[in-house]
Formats: structure tokens, sequence, C-alpha cells
């Protein structure tokens, strides 16, 4: 390692410090707060918040919130494995006083801490668009460093929307159909207010779960989503609107923000009064909310991996690209294998 560079982890009383340099890092993403890193607390994942720091000035100059995930039948002092979601955070084009890069300095003493605690491999998913200059000196460095593509985690592809210009041009953005049924929510009576308690979250839960039968998707416990609610809401970092009309709960949906950047993380609608079309004043009184509070942009998390209209979730993307956004393309999942051997008994455990 470069003289003054030292690999750390950091200590619960340094999480303030943390969420600073993820909400002001360019690639900031709340799927590396702190929060989030509690929020997967569990039996069967831990976080682990390392980061490079620059001795001479003191500062974090690449970071990574590590989840380290327990396999079965293995014990956890033996074996795991590791998984940077949206990150690590640093400049993947930056080079240190002695000319190396960065990112492969810091991807190196990961590499080396990570498989000394055991990890048997790590996986990496960049919060980085493909087409970007950056997405592609990202995307060298991992090739350089004998990474391979496995498939994704998060959303491959999505839809963000710049919601820094005014609302009329907002409104103006989406297509007619959207916007006249923003204004017809609002005429028919619908009204938006955020969650105030956990018995706001278990009200959403029960039309979650109608949702997942509907549209047969899957769904976390409830406890998951009060933990969110906990964890993400106390700091500000996450709301959760919840559309009614005539004092009857009709949808929600839980919004992050964090870094400048909202994300519709989980929806949910009831079967009743769909023609009151609430889903849409929803999304539109989450916008002008974190338009309110700071944020640049609206990221609709999560389209199908390509246009076509088989893809089995072709009808929220048709709901999703209605605003206004643009697609865009993440590098992906790669993965480094410290142990092949012992990876190949994981990967047909997880199986």
């Amino acid at each position: 390692m470069a003289k003054h560079y030292a690999l750390r982890a950091l200590l619960s009383s340094q999480q303030a410090a943390w969420d600073i340099f993820v909400n002001e890092h360019p690639q900031g993403h709340l799927l590396q707060s702190w929060g989030w890193g509690e929020l997967k607390t569990g039996a069967n994942w831990q976080p682990l918040r390392l980061a490079l720091w620059d001795e001479h000035t003191g500062q974090m100059v690449a970071a990574a919130q590590v989840l380290q995930r327990t396999v079965a039948h293995i014990p956890a002092r033996l074996a795991h494995l590791a998984y940077i979601p949206k990150g690590p955070l640093l400049d993947w084009t930056a080079h240190t006083d002695d000319g190396s890069s960065l990112a492969q300095l810091f991807l190196g003493e990961l590499r080396t801490y990570l498989r000394h605690r055991g990890a048997l491999a790590l996986h990496i998913e960049p919060n980085l668009a493909a087409e970007t200059a950056e997405g592609q000196a990202a995307l060298d460095c991992l090739k350089k460093l004998g990474l391979r593509e496995i498939h994704h985690v998060q959303p491959i592809r999505t839809i963000t929307l710049d919601i820094q210009p005014d609302e009329e041009t907002l409104l103006a953005q989406m297509k007619e159909k959207w916007r006249y049924n923003v204004r017809l929510a609002g005429r028919k009576g619908v009204e938006v207010r955020a969650a105030q308690s956990q018995a706001d979250v278990q009200a959403w839960y029960e039309l979650l779960a109608t949702t997942g039968e509907r549209d047969q998707f899957g769904i976390h416990t409830l406890d998951y989503y009060r933990k969110a609610w906990d964890i993400l809401g106390s700091r500000q970092q996450a709301r959760l609107f919840l559309a009614y009309a005539e004092g009857e709960l009709l949808a929600g949906i839980f919004v992050s923000l964090l870094a400048g950047e909202a994300i519709y993380l989980y929806g949910a609608s009831s079967n009743a009064k769909r023609n009151l079309m609430p889903n849409y004043l929803l999304q539109w009184e989450a916008m002008r909310w974190a338009k309110q509070v700071g944020a640049r942009s609206y990221d609709f998390w999560g389209i199908p991996a390509t246009d076509e209209a088989e893809e089995a979730m072709a009808g929220v993307y048709r709901f999703k690209s209605g605003w206004g956004g643009r697609v865009v393309r993440f590098l992906g999942n790669y993965e480094d294998v410290y142990r092949p051997l012992a990876m190949s008994v994981a990967r047909r455990v997880l199986r």
C-alpha cells in the first residue's frame, strides 16, 4: 500500500462521519448508508464499514459498506460471502501520489482484509451507469483485477427523473395521461399524508401483502418494514406516503432520500377504488416532497432488463416510463473469488 494510506473499519461512534461521506459523495447511495447496514443486520447478515484514509489529510478517500452473509451449514467463523451493494464509493479515475490507481489500491486492500476474515468471495455492484466515463473506468479496473460479471442483485436498469425544474415543467414533461391522472386523483378527493405510527406501517403492509399476491412478487416480513421505517425515518432518510379517500387507505409508497436522490423503494395498492388513480398522486406528492427537501433526482428503482413487451414487469415499466425520466443501465455485479473450492460448495448450498 502507498505509505500514507490506511484501510480501517469504522466504529459505531463514527457513523455520523460515515453518513456525511456517503451523503456528499457523487456515487452516494442509500444502500451504502449506515442505516441500511443496520436494517440488514440479522441472523444471516452483518455489515462492515471499511474506509481508506489518507493519513496526511486525515480524510476518507474511499469507502465500502460490506454486507457479510453466512452460508447455511458452513460456520460463519470459517466462511461467509461479502457483498458491496451500490458501492464502493471512490473516484475510479484517481491516482495516488506515486501514480498508482486509487481503485486498484483500495480493492487490493479489501481483498486482503476480507480474505483474512474468512470471506469466500466478494461481490461488487457499483452505483455507476454503464455508459459514463467513470463507469467504463470502473469496468476496466474490475476486469484488470480478474473479477467476472455474475447475475445482478440490484435492478440492472432503472428510470431516473431530474426533479430540479419547477413543478409546472415537471408536469409538462409527463405523458398527458399521467398528468391527467394526477389531477383526477386530486379532484376525486384522494389525499396523501405521511405515515405517523407503526399502526400506519402495519395498515400499509396489509396492502402490500394484497399487492404481492395480486402481482405475484415476494415481500419481506412486517418486522422488516417496521424496522426500515424506524431506522431510516428517524434519520430523515425515508418517508412512507399513504393515499386515502373517504377515510379508506387505498395505496402507499415507501420513498428514501439520501445523497440528493429520492428512491421509490416499495409500493402497495388496494384492489378497491383503483379508478381514483391514487398511485399517480402518490408519486407526484413524493416527488414534490423530495424536491422541497433538496433532492436532485427521483429514482423509480427498477424496470425490466429489456424493453420487450413480454417481460414480466412490462406493466410496471409502462407506469414508470410515463413521468418523463430517462433509462439508466448500471454496470452490474462482479465477483472476486478468494477460495474457489469452498465457493463451489457454497454455490451448491445457495442453489
